[in-house]
């Protein structure tokens, strides 16, 4: 088996150093009502920093037709989260911090912060996904834990859900060679309950757990993707071992795609459900995978590329100061509950891309805006 000593794009120095009061005010804008990650960006990247955003935050909502201005986080409260996290040994990691995954660090709804527990080393290995069904089979656990080991052999680091099923086998096949566990609420509301202890065995063998969340938070249904886009964005591929139709999993594939990662998927039996997401994966251009030298093989061609941050980017679309009435009624006419891009609005509305931008930031703040994957964009 090849071995690995590291990945020279993933092992890029840092250059971010937060002070305190510019985490406070990161920490505000993102528990600032209707502040997503991509929104955040846009603010930080127009206002110039996130205090500047916050102060900006009920005019924005105001001009989007919001009759109150939604809730912004305080500074009393960004503190005491902090405070509660370092007493849980967790840290708040802003991108190009170390400890952030560089390829995470990359993706325009890359969380502003990540919440960071264990060997923030681990997190700047280069990392493969492995996800699957809850329900795998045997034979799926078998080779999962396969592919874990052999991987982790290699030098690279597996990334999961801490799932049941394949994402279980596969943490607890690489916890030697180190792991990073995903988690869907805070750190301290482990999904499933029965999971603590591997993750307290995790964290005791130099791997680590990241979540977005604040501790307290209860994973709901709508934060399993979420964290699935972690999953994908943070590795140099997922790799797919068991999967039905409709299954998770075949989110975290869709996800990687649509970032730019590889997408792996292990064949399996026409005849069992459990393999049907799979082998239509594999249909639709994913590679195939018998054993670990297929990812490898396939990966380190990627690791040899720079990596590119868009957030050490000008950016390239300014927003308008204060679009014209005209233009905010005619960009929201045209927006209703079917998805719709963004491309789209600037063409049939004839405004410039900035205006657009500002009014869909706008209607966001004020609650009415609804973001979907592809830049696209509907009316709640």
């Amino acid at each position: 088996m090849l071995s690995l000593q590291g990945d020279p794009v993933d092992a890029i120095n840092s250059s971010v150093e937060l002070t305190e009061a510019e985490r406070i005010d990161r920490l505000r804008l993102i528990r600032s009502d209707n502040v997503g990650p991509r929104t955040f960006r846009s603010l930080v990247d127009h206002f110039g920093t996130a205090r500047a955003a916050l102060e900006r935050l009920p005019d924005l909502a105001r001009r989007g037709g919001a009759a109150r201005s939604g809730r912004i986080c305080s500074a009393d409260e960004a503190r005491a989260e902090l405070a509660a996290s370092r007493k849980f040994g967790i840290a708040w990691i802003a991108p190009g911090e170390d400890g952030y995954p560089a390829r995470l660090a990359t993706l325009d709804d890359a969380p502003p912060l990540l919440a960071i527990r264990g060997d923030n080393a681990t997190l700047m290995r280069p990392m493969i996904a492995i996800v699957g069904s809850r329900n795998a089979s045997g034979a799926g656990l078998k080779f999962a834990g396969q592919l874990a080991r052999e991987l982790g052999e290699a030098g690279f680091i597996v990334i999961s859900g801490l799932a049941r099923g394949v994402d279980q086998a596969a943490h607890r096949a690489s916890v030697e060679g180190g792991t990073i566990a995903v988690l869907a609420g805070g750190h301290d509301c482990i999904y499933p309950p029965e999971h603590g202890d591997l993750l307290a065995s995790i964290l005791d063998h130099e791997g680590a757990a990241i979540s977005e969340m604040p501790l307290g938070h209860e994973p709901r249904a709508r934060d399993f993707p979420r964290r699935n886009r972690l999953i994908s964005g943070a590795a140099l591929g997922v790799v797919v071992v068991e999967a039905a139709h409709r299954s998770g999993s075949l989110i975290t594939a869709r996800m990687a795609a649509e970032q730019g990662r590889e997408v792996f998927a292990v064949p399996g039996s026409p005849l069992d459900p459990r393999a049907a997401g799979t082998n239509d994966l594999i249909k639709q251009g994913a590679t195939l995978v018998t054993e670990a030298a297929d990812i490898i093989n396939a990966v380190q061609p990627i690791m040899e590329r720079p990596l590119m941050h868009p957030a050490s980017e000008p950016d390239s679309e300014p927003f308008e100061s204060d679009p014209q009435t005209h233009d905010r009624d005619q960009i929201s006419g045209l927006l209703g509950p079917a998805p719709i891009s963004i491309d789209d609005l600037v063409r049939m509305s004839g405004a410039s891309p900035a205006i657009v931008r500002t009014v869909l930031l706008e209607l966001e703040l004020a609650g009415r805006l609804e973001r979907h994957g592809g830049g696209l964009v509907s009316l709640l």
